[in-house]
């Protein structure tokens, strides 16, 4: 070995000390976190406090400043600390609302979202029985003496389900459902059950390990005070509340989850049609091409039935569809006659359209693309 190997040496046996020393730390404030959440389901404090986690944040990428370090790298490191803190306890006890221990009913939680749910209010010291199709015989015990019946079952049975259910319910039961739709699943419940209703839509998937952090959609039906428990649990969480109007909610969705989804549909089709394999298309792609192609890919690897259920979820969402449809072939209009002229309009009406938001949209999406190529290239 020569003298600059052996140089190099030196310093590389240092940066490994260094390393394990981070894992230790990073080890010991595991446990210590987990002796924070410990106290927090003690006393009933919510798993994830915004302010708190701002204020860390901002105060890590100070001190990071101070040492020469960079700053935006250090505010990343350690969200990715604080993520993995919440994960840590996903399987543990969570805090429950001071109104105490509920009887809840998830109709259809043998599902992914059924089963998250049901998972984290058990965790949380409440009492959950499932409804599944095989327990209808069953229906007038299940839903006796019950706090909260939640409906999560695939889009096409919701209102059927929840006009099956409603007789059963007491007065005093808190009727909501966790359906991507809103309005026409509002006036449902409303009309099926005459007390405390609440319209609900998890933001997520039912892969995440916590829903600390997740957004969840709530439409007030009716009686909200019988309801702010449930809320409460929520916050408890940490989930992340928005209050939204039914209709504004759908107009939303449509774009969010009908279009977006349908795009996903034309984008795979038009790639199988020309044999456009994917995995060489991901060797020839540009970070952002990349990102893209697997957001498609993700939706392919995913239940059919489920997401053609989202796409023909009502009458208002496949008009947007044919809309949308409509507007693509006006655009195909510029290729066809070569109007590059009229392009740079269309993109420069687009632009404006878009704003200062187009600015935000560069900057998040950079911070993306670069992460994806880091941990992916």
């Amino acid at each position: 070995m020569n003298d600059n190997q052996q140089s190099l040496n030196v310093f590389r046996d240092r940066i490994d000390e260094i390393d394990d020393e981070i894992l230790r730390l990073l080890r010991e404030r595991n446990d210590t976190v987990k002796k924070v959440i410990d106290t927090k389901i003690e006393k009933n404090l919510p798993i994830f406090v915004a302010n708190r986690e701002n204020e860390k944040i901002t105060q890590f990428r100070e001190n990071a400043k101070k040492l020469g370090l960079d700053s935006e790298w250090a505010g990343d490191f350690l969200r990715m600390i604080m993520s993995s803190s919440r994960a840590y306890q996903s399987g543990n006890t969570f805090p429950r609302t001071k109104a105490g221990s509920k009887n809840i009913l998830m109709v259809g939680g043998g599902g992914g979202m059924g089963s998250l749910y049901a998972r984290i209010s058990n965790a949380s010291g409440h009492s959950v029985d499932i409804l599944e199709r095989d327990d209808w015989d069953r229906v007038a015990e299940l839903t006796k003496n019950k706090d909260l019946v939640i409906i999560t079952v695939p889009i096409k049975i919701t209102e059927e389900t929840i006009e099956r259910i409603g007789p059963y319910l007491s007065k005093k039961t808190i009727l909501a459902d966790f359906t991507s739709n809103k309005s026409h699943i509002l006036d449902a419940m409303m009309n099926a059950h005459d007390g405390p209703v609440a319209a609900l839509h998890p933001m997520h998937g039912p892969d995440v390990t916590n829903v600390s952090k997740q957004l969840m959609m709530v439409c007030h039906g009716r009686d909200e005070s019988a309801y702010e428990w449930m809320l409460e649990q929520f916050r408890l969480w940490g989930l992340r509340l928005k209050f939204v109007d039914p209709e504004q909610h759908d107009r939303a969705m449509h774009l969010i989850q009908g279009l977006r989804h349908f795009v996903a549909l034309l984008h795979g089709s038009f790639m199988r049609e020309f044999d456009l394999k994917p995995e060489e298309m991901a060797d020839f792609s540009s970070p952002i091409y990349r990102a893209e192609l697997m957001m498609t890919g993700r939706i392919f690897a995913q239940d059919a039935e489920l997401y053609a259920d989202i796409v023909f979820s009502n009458f208002e969402r496949r008009t947007l569809l044919i809309e949308f449809l409509e507007h693509h072939e006006k655009l195909a209009e510029l290729v066809k006659n070569n109007d590059r002229n009229g392009f740079i309009r269309e993109f420069r009406n687009i632009a404006e359209f878009f704003g200062d938001f187009a600015e935000q949209a560069l900057e998040e999406s950079s911070y993306m693309i670069n992460r994806l190529a880091d941990r992916f290239g």
